[in-house]
């Protein structure tokens, strides 16, 4: 049964969520991360920025296999 989370990141098997890669425009943070550039990540509290980033790191596992 899912249910909300309302503390910590967010585990789309469990909870109710939309999918954290979703949220911000990755194409133009790609290009930031190509040409080795800094960004913040920045958004109101409970907007998602804990989830994107393991969701971001599971991305760029799957890029390097």
């Amino acid at each position: 049964m899912k249910f909300f989370n309302t503390a910590g990141p967010v585990n789309c098997k469990d909870h109710y969520c939309l999918p954290p890669l979703k949220r911000f425009n990755l194409e133009e943070l790609l290009y930031l991360i190509d040409d080795k550039k800094y960004f913040v990540l920045h958004a109101p509290r409970q907007t998602g920025k804990t989830s994107c980033l393991p969701a971001l790191m599971k991305y760029f596992k799957g890029c390097l296999i």
